[in-house]
C-alpha cells in the first residue's frame, strides 16, 4: 500500500474508531437552524447581506407559484426580513455573483461555485443510458435548431424563448410538459450543458431572457475544470455546512442532490484530513439510545456548536417557504423536527389536509404549525385561509404574539395593507391572530 493511501486509510479508521461527541436532538436542531441563518440577528437586507445568506445556503430554489410570492424571495425574506427584491436582482443580473442553474432543483447558485456545477455541464446528456441516448439522438436530429439558437444569441444578444423558431427535425415527445415544445427543450438542453444562461427576467412578461454563457459569466469566474473527486469533496463540505449536522444520505440529498458519486469515500477523505468530524445524537437521560447512522459536523462549525451548547442561542419566529432549504429533505425534517410536511398544490382541494400553499411556522428550534395564505395583489389583502398548530405547540400569549408578528412581517414584505383570517385558528392563538 502506498504511503498516502495508507495514511488515508489509517485516518479514516481512526475517525471511525474514535468516541464521537454526543449532542442532544435539541442541540442538533439548533445547529441546523443557525447554519440556515434562521437564528440570531437577521442578515442585512442589502446585496451583501443577501449574498452572505446565499453563500451559506448554497442555493435558492426557484419556483414560479405566485399565490404568496416566488419561493426564492420568501427564502431570503425569512432570513433578512423585509427587503427590496431589486437587491437580489443586482446580484443576479448586474454583479453576476449569482446565476441560475440546477442544484437540487432549478435554483439560484453562486458564480464562485461554478466549478462544482460545471461537472453537470460536462456530463449532461453523456451518460450511457437509454434516456441519454434518446436525448443525444434528438439533439442530433435537431441540430439546425441547436445551431440557430446559438447563432441568434451571438448576433442579437439576450432574447426570450418566444423569439426562436424551430428549424425542422424531430419533435420532442414525452409524458411531461415539454412534449411538443422543441424550443423549450432545446433551450433547457443548452442551459444544462452550460452553453447558455438566463440573462434576466423582465417582471412585466415574466419570460426568461437567454444569452451565451461565455458572455454572461464574469471574467473572474473560476473556469478550470476540476476532477470529479475534488468536486464531490467541495460539494459535500458545502452541503454539510448548510445542514449543520447530517448523515451521509442527507448530505447527498442536499445542494446538488443525487450528484455525489463516491460520496462516502469523499467523506472519508474529509474526515481523515480533519475537515469533518462525527457526532452522536441522543436524548438526555440514562439509557437513551443514539439515533441510528453516522452523523457528521464540519470541523469549522464546532466552535458554533460549543457556543449554542453554552446557551448562546437567539431564536426567531418566522414563516418558511414550502420549498425552504431547511425543510426540502422531507425525511430529514421528520427525523430532526418531528414535522411531517407535504406540498398539497397538486392534491384535489377536497383532499387537502392543510391547504394549497402552506408555510410552516418556525419558532426557535421547532416547527410549531403552518398557515395557508394567499395574496390578492389588487386589493392588497393577505388572506390566511387557515392556521394549524402542531400537537404540543406552545399556546400561551408569547407564542401567539410571535406567530402573529411573523404573519404581519410577511404582509409587510408583500406590501399587503390588510390581513384577513378567513378560517380556523388554534384556540390558544386566537386572541393574537385577529
Amino acid at each position: 500500500m502506498a504511503p498516502a493511501t495508507r495514511a488515508k486509510a489509517q485516518g479514516a479508521a481512526a475517525g471511525a474508531g474514535a468516541v464521537a461527541r454526543a449532542i442532544t436532538p435539541a442541540l442538533a436542531r439548533r445547529l441546523a437552524v443557525a447554519k440556515q441563518r434562521l437564528a440570531g440577528p437577521a442578515a442585512a437586507p442589502t446585496p451583501e447581506g443577501i449574498f452572505d445568506v446565499a453563500r451559506d445556503l448554497g442555493c435558492l430554489q426557484l419556483d414560479p407559484i405566485g399565490v404568496v410570492a416566488p419561493s426564492h424571495l420568501l427564502v431570503v425574506r425569512s432570513r433578512v426580513g423585509a427587503y427590496d427584491p431589486a437587491a437580489l436582482d443586482r446580484l443576479l443580473w448586474d454583479e453576476r455573483r449569482l446565476f441560475e442553474y440546477w442544484a437540487h432543483c432549478a435554483s439560484i447558485v453562486l458564480t464562485e461555485d461554478y466549478p462544482i456545477h460545471n461537472l453537470m455541464m460536462r456530463s449532461y446528456g453523456e451518460r450511457e443510458s437509454p434516456a441519454g441516448a434518446r436525448l443525444r439522438e434528438w439533439v442530433a436530429a435537431n441540430i439546425g435548431l441547436h445551431d440557430s439558437i446559438l447563432a441568434r444569441l451571438r448576433d442579437e444578444g439576450p432574447l426570450p424563448s418566444q423569439k426562436f423558431e424551430g428549424a425542422g427535425g424531430v419533435g420532442w415527445v414525452s409524458t411531461g410538459w415539454t412534449s411538443g415544445r422543441d424550443v423549450s427543450k432545446m433551450l433547457d438542453y443548452l442551459w444544462l450543458k452550460g452553453a447558455i444562461m438566463v440573462a434576466g427576467r423582465p417582471r412585466a412578461g415574466g419570460q426568461k431572457l437567454w444569452d451565451l454563457a461565455e458572455r454572461r459569466l464574469p471574467d473572474w469566474t473560476p473556469r478550470d475544470p476540476l476532477p470529479e473527486g475534488e468536486i464531490v469533496r467541495r460539494a459535500a463540505e458545502r452541503s454539510l455546512r448548510a445542514l449543520g449536522v447530517a448523515r451521509v444520505a442527507q448530505i447527498g440529498q442536499h445542494f446538488i442532490r443525487g450528484r455525489y458519486p463516491g460520496l462516502q469515500g469523499a467523506l472519508d477523505d474529509l474526515e481523515a484530513a480533519g475537515r469533518i468530524t462525527r457526532v452522536r445524537i441522543a436524548a438526555d437521560g440514562a439509557g437513551a439510545r443514539p439515533w441510528p447512522g453516522v452523523w457528521y459536523v464540519h470541523t469549522d462549525d464546532l466552535p458554533l456548536l460549543d457556543r449554542i451548547a453554552a446557551g448562546d442561542w437567539a431564536p426567531r419566529t418566522t414563516l418558511l417557504s414550502p420549498f425552504d432549504n431547511l425543510i426540502c429533505d422531507r425525511k430529514r425534517t421528520e427525523q430532526l423536527f418531528d414535522f411531517s410536511f407535504r406540498i398539497e398544490i397538486y392534491t384535489p382541494k377536497e383532499k387537502r389536509q392543510y391547504g394549497y400553499y402552506v408555510l410552516p411556522i418556525l419558532h426557535g428550534d421547532r416547527l410549531i404549525g403552518r398557515i395557508d395564505p394567499a395574496l390578492d395583489r389588487k386589493s392588497g389583502r393577505l388572506t390566511v385561509h387557515a392556521v394549524h398548530a402542531e400537537p404540543g405547540a406552545p399556546d400561551g400569549p408569547e407564542a401567539a404574539r410571535a406567530v402573529a408578528d411573523a404573519v404581519a412581517d410577511l404582509a409587510r414584505f408583500l406590501g399587503a395593507r390588510e390581513i384577513a383570517y378567513a378560517g380556523p385558528v388554534p384556540e390558544g392563538w386566537r386572541a393574537a391572530l385577529r
